[in-house]
């Protein structure tokens, strides 16, 4: 029986459950699971948004994931990653199911009998509504401390 290599990518920024919900269920379709950690370069071409945490510490953190075997830098398109991985199944959040950029991932793995096999999206949390979060409490915070400083004078 061959070894089915997974690859689940992410930001994996502001890591969350969410994170490791697609990770543990990445990981028990798979015996050897790659995790790709979103460059900076391309979250902020991507997603238009510079991640808190910068890239080497995600990846540190996503490297000392139980289920992880392996954690890489993607910097490349997916083809490209597929072509220095060799991946079987590539992993993703159902919320990319039914998007453009799902089908184009899709359609480019597809060539190279990548199936693509996304998992239920935890709605509770995301990094995005982490940051909005702490957008939130930073701008109350700058508030507190202007109105503190207006006093003072």
């Amino acid at each position: 029986m061959s070894r089915v290599v997974g690859y689940a990518a992410g930001g994996f920024d502001l890591f969350h459950v969410g994170h490791l919900n697609i990770l543990r269920h990445a990981k028990s379709r798979c015996d050897h699971l790659i995790a790709g950690v979103v460059s900076d370069e391309r979250l902020i071409a991507t997603k238009g948004t510079t991640p808190v945490v910068p890239l080497a510490e995600r990846l540190e953190i996503v490297r000392h994931i139980d289920v992880v075997d392996e954690a890489v830098a993607e910097d490349a398109e997916k083809v490209e990653m597929w072509r220095a991985l060799r991946f079987d199944v590539f992993f993703k959040g159902d919320d990319w199911r039914d998007t453009e950029k799902g089908r184009r991932v899709e359609a480019e793995l597809a060539p190279y009998g990548v199936r693509v096999v996304y998992f239920p999206y935890t709605m509770s949390t995301s990094s995005t509504r982490l940051r909005r979060a702490l957008d939130a409490l930073d701008s109350r915070g700058r508030a507190t401390r202007e109105a503190a400083g207006a006093q003072d004078d």
